[in-house]
């Protein structure tokens, strides 16, 4: 969910995002024509009808592959394994894995059964991995297909020293607020499109009698995604590239800004439900899953996080579309931010079989078949929108692709994992300090500069 990518954002993709966002956010969820050919080929090494991908024949070849991901992500991501199966010959395993998955893998590693592939969700771990002479770069069949399918700014994030070694296989939208219809309707409360009109919302909300805001505490990494939110849109992307860089302390004004900011949401009595305390024992699924059960009484009405949300609003009654509507984080300073997350496919055991399914994930063929599933956005710009499920997922992927260079890669991610990626530990536990009391800027920014200096290595 990081990089050191030196896109460039833009008011364009801004506006792109927002326009965009705004046509679909009325439109109940529908499921999408399949008018899209099958790409399954049954034979071994050939082309698949309608795709222009050929993968070498790899009978008897086996290889494994590591990702974090569980349940229906898991299950799901299997399904594009057996069709690399199918077209290839190879046997594909796939190893869950543990976060942080840099930790499991030096595990693998030391003990001599690193696997083929692994999907690091940050390019702070892509660059560990580098450094630590895991990784291996990618070889020409897998640049032609990466080169073909993704902007400049997708590409840039997978490189270390200017080599490409990941393939951005997943990505993430995620500047986005989910809300529960029903009760912003009983609220009279609109889409917010500013960071005032946001409060505005909460306010109208919290005086029907729901709580605003669920937040899901207990995984520090959606405490961080509220700050690079409001610190992008209000410090701007030149502040925002330097604090990612440590270039800058966080003791700089412009984090003090952002900080007491996000305390008009979280040290706003009553704005969160169950409180602070209850907050930071509300793990990711639970906080969207509270915000759409519960008839006209859910225990928030609105959770921020991105485009996968869709999932565990799966696992309620909730339409999206209809009951569970979206708008775009709102602009705390000029304009909207755009941030945005990842998982990147990268090779740690090189062979002809690791480079072919590195080749297969930067394909469309590969990321149609799981966007079809839903659940799943891709930064392929070959995958066709018709691929999505429903028009709120095709209009969130279509906002992607439209803002082409011009997002921003999940601060946290391009930090490196100490810092930015350990449960328990650095920016993670340091906001989550921070919800619990967010009266304490300063102390806080103190607590966040020790830590990043550490982790950097470096006092700057």
């Amino acid at each position: 969910m990081r990089s050191n990518s030196s896109t460039i954002r833009t008011h364009r993709a801004v506006a792109t995002l927002a326009a965009l966002l705004a046509g679909a956010l009325a439109l109940t969820a529908c499921s999408s024509s399949d008018d899209k050919k099958d790409n399954g080929d049954k034979s071994s090494g050939a082309t698949a009808p309608g795709s222009t991908l050929t993968l070498p024949k790899l009978n008897g070849t086996s290889l494994e592959v590591a990702a974090v991901w569980t349940g229906t992500e898991q299950q799901n991501f299997k399904k594009v394994l057996a069709e690399f199966e199918k077209r290839t010959g190879a046997k594909v395993t796939f190893v869950p894995a543990q976060d942080p998955i840099i930790n499991f893998l030096g595990s693998k590693i030391a003990g001599g059964q690193p696997p083929d592939v692994a999907l690091l969700p940050q390019p702070g771990a892509i660059k560990q991995a580098v450094d630590k002479k895991w990784a291996k770069p990618l070889g020409a069949e897998a640049l032609k297909e990466l080169q073909k399918n993704y902007s400049q700014g997708w590409q840039d994030i997978g490189k270390v020293d200017g080599k490409q070694y990941g393939v951005y296989y997943k990505a993430a939208n995620k500047s986005l607020i989910w809300y529960n219809a029903k009760a912003f309707e009983n609220a009279g409360a609109k889409e917010p499109k500013t960071w005032q009109e946001l409060l505005t919302a909460a306010q109208a909300v919290y005086d029907s009698g729901v709580t605003p805001f669920s937040v899901g505490g207990a995984d520090g990494w959606t405490l961080t995604d509220w700050f690079e939110n409001i610190y992008l849109s209000q410090a701007g992307p030149e502040k925002y590239d330097q604090l990612a860089q440590h270039k800058i302390k966080w003791t700089d004004p412009s984090v003090k800004e952002a900080l007491t900011t996000l305390a008009q949401v979280w040290g706003k009595k009553d704005y969160v439900a169950g409180g602070a305390d209850g907050a930071l024992q509300t793990e990711f699924p639970a906080s969207v899953t509270q915000t759409f059960t519960g008839g006209d009484q859910p225990k928030a009405a609105m959770v921020f996080e991105g485009d996968f949300a869709q999932v565990n609003i799966g696992d309620t009654k909730a339409k999206v579309g209809t009951d569970a509507k979206v708008f775009p984080f709102p602009a705390v300073g000029s304009a909207a931010p755009v941030v945005s997350g990842g998982d990147a496919a990268v090779i740690l055991k090189d062979s002809k079989a690791a480079q072919a399914l590195a080749t297969f994930l930067a394909s469309p063929d590969a990321a149609t078949i799981q966007a079809r599933l839903g659940g799943y956005l891709s930064p392929n710009k070959n995958v066709p929108d018709s691929a999505y499920p429903n028009k709120v997922q095709q209009t969130i992927a279509k906002a992607l692709i439209a803002s082409g260079d011009g997002f921003r890669f999940d601060m946290s991610d391009q930090a490196p994992q100490a810092f930015g990626g350990t449960p328990g530990k650095g920016e993670w536990k340091d906001l989550q300090d921070f919800l619990k009391n967010p009266k304490a800027v300063a102390g806080t920014q103190a607590k966040l500069e020790k830590d990043a200096a550490a982790a950097y290595g470096n006092g700057s």
